[in-house]
């Protein structure tokens, strides 16, 4: 039996995740496939290399400064998230992610970007990190309007989420016959049209299959949101996500609310336990 876990991120509401993860790095949970979107994917590379305490420090400590998220960022570098600062400065010199043990770990991941072209979603796999680069973490989470797309091999990207906002079926058809899904938002939840319609239609206006891709995100999730319900019923899926919830933003920097949310994870994990440990991990 092949068993998965999906991240599906949620820009700085992902520290409830990785709360979620700590807490399986201390119980020893460990998953023969993972497959991250967005900020799932910055959980899910420290989860692998055994990092515990990392994403933590991303989401409280290193947030906090100006260059990871800002309006100032906005201003002079057209785009709210540095990403660069994020996944090069940070993460190969401040905090660095410890690549070989990410390599070496036995499992599988997948890391889903929205091709900017077409708003289909690509999946790039562990191999990206041989050459100690996050560029495929930085298209995972490059937001639309927050981020400017980014480049790999002359392909432009943008957030997993655009296109595959909860990855279901990209893991059944890779072979998991049952997976755990974190959620930042409770499970019953769900999502309404954006409404900042009039914004992205003229900051995205070069990328018009992305503004059609937004204009349907909110189906494609609520869709994947009921396949995962009728998964769980069958046996065949665990959902973690909060049963109160906490309001924070994708922009989140209060330290004292993504602490909680982040104890919040540590706590469902632990509830989760029983019934993780009967499929033997």
């Amino acid at each position: 039996m092949k068993t998965g876990v999906i991240d599906i991120g949620g820009g700085m509401r992902g520290i409830y995740a990785a709360g979620v993860f700590d807490a399986f790095i201390d119980f020893g949970i460990k998953f023969d496939y993972c497959i991250g979107v967005s900020a799932g994917t910055a959980n899910l590379v420290s989860f692998l290399a055994g990092q515990k305490g990392r994403n933590y420090r991303f989401y409280v400590r290193h947030a906090q400064d100006k260059r990871y998220m800002s309006l100032e960022n906005m201003i002079k570098k057209g785009e709210y998230f540095d990403l660069s600062y994020i996944y090069d400065t940070l993460t190969n010199h401040v905090d660095p992610l410890d690549y070989d043990a990410l390599i070496n770990s036995p499992s599988e991941l997948k890391i889903v970007a929205t091709n900017a072209k077409t708003a289909l979603p690509e999946y790039f796999d562990k191999e990206v990190f041989l050459e100690r680069s996050c560029k495929a973490l930085m298209a995972s989470c490059a937001l639309p309007i927050a981020c400017r797309a980014v480049k790999i091999n002359d392909v432009e990207y943008f957030d997993g989420g655009v296109s595959d906002p909860i990855p279901i079926r990209k893991a059944i058809e890779d072979g998991c016959d049952r997976v755990v899904v974190l959620l930042p938002r409770n499970v019953n939840l769900r999502k309404k049209p954006e409404s900042l319609r009039y914004v992205y239609l003229r900051a995205l206006r070069k990328y018009p299959e992305i503004i059609e891709a937004i204009n349907q995100r909110h189906e494609k999730y609520n869709r994947a949101i009921d396949e995962l319900i009728e998964l769980r019923e069958q046996g065949k899926a665990v959902i973690i996500s909060p049963a109160v919830q906490i309001n924070a933003r994708i922009n989140s920097k209060n330290p004292a609310l993504l602490d909680r949310l982040y104890k919040q994870g540590r706590r469902d994990a632990v509830k989760a336990l029983p019934e993780i440990r009967k499929w033997g991990l």
